[in-house]
C-alpha cells in the first residue's frame, strides 16, 4: 500500500512562498538592480501570484529590505563561525574581520548590502540592519577585547561605526578590482593598532 505524502502546513506553504520570493528577488535584483527589476518579473520568477507578493510584502521596498535583511544575517552567520567561544577575543575578532571579507565576495552581495541597499531603504534604516547583524558581531568583539585588555579601552559605538566603515570601504575596492591582500593588511594593521603597547593577553596565533 502507497504512504500518502504528508500534506505540508499552511505555515509551511506561507513560509516556503516568502522564500521564493526573496530568492526570487534577490536574484533580480543582482542581476538588474533594484531600479530596473518590476514586480511582475518578481512574481514570475517566484512561481506565484501579484496577490500573493502582496500579501506577504507591502510593496517592492519592503521585498528589498527582507533581501537585504536576509544578506546581513548570512554575513553575520559567517563572521560568527569563524570567531567561536574558543578563541581570545583579539584573535577572535582578526577571524572575523577575515571572515566578513570573505563572505562580502559573494556575488551581488557588495551592490545589495553597500550600494542599492542604502540608496534604496535610506541611511537609517541600512544602519538599523546593520546594528542587528554585522555592526552587532562587530560591536560584541571590540567590547570583548577590550575586557580581557588586548585591546585600548574607547567609545564603542564610535570605534565600531568607524571600523565597520573602513571594512566597508575594503569590501567595495576589492569588487572593484582592488587588491584584497593590500586592502586586508591595512584593515589589520588598524586593528593591530587599537592594542595597548604590552597586550596581557589575546594576541594572534594565540588561542584560549
Amino acid at each position: 500500500m502507497q504512504r500518502e505524502t504528508p500534506r505540508r502546513s499552511n505555515r509551511d506553504r506561507t513560509e516556503a512562498t516568502r522564500a521564493d520570493l526573496i530568492a526570487a528577488a534577490r536574484k533580480l535584483f543582482i542581476e538588474k538592480s533594484y531600479a530596473e527589476t518590476g514586480t511582475p518579473e518578481i512574481v514570475a520568477a517566484a512561481g506565484v501570484t501579484r496577490g500573493a507578493l502582496y500579501h506577504h510584502f507591502a510593496d517592492k521596498q519592503a521585498l528589498f529590505a527582507a533581501v537585504v535583511e536576509q544578506e546581513a544575517a548570512a554575513v553575520a552567520q559567517e563572521i560568527e563561525r569563524a570567531s567561536p567561544p574558543s578563541l581570545f577575543a583579539f584573535n577572535a575578532l582578526i577571524a572575523g574581520s577575515d571572515a566578513y571579507l570573505a563572505a562580502m565576495r559573494a556575488p551581488g552581495r557588495t551592490r545589495l548590502l553597500l550600494l542599492d541597499g542604502p540608496a534604496v531603504l535610506g541611511r537609517a534604516a541600512m544602519d538599523a540592519i546593520d546594528n542587528r547583524h554585522g555592526n552587532r558581531s562587530l560591536r560584541e568583539g571590540l567590547v570583548a577585547a577590550m575586557r580581557e585588555q588586548s585591546m585600548t579601552r574607547l567609545p564603542a559605538d564610535a570605534l565600531t561605526a568607524l571600523l565597520a566603515a573602513a571594512f566597508d570601504r575594503a569590501a567595495l575596492a576589492v569588487e572593484a578590482g582592488a587588491s584584497a591582500e593590500d586592502y586586508r593588511a591595512v584593515l589589520m594593521a588598524l586593528i593591530d593598532g587599537l592594542s595597548p603597547a604590552h597586550p596581557q593577553a589575546g594576541r594572534p596565533g594565540r588561542t584560549r
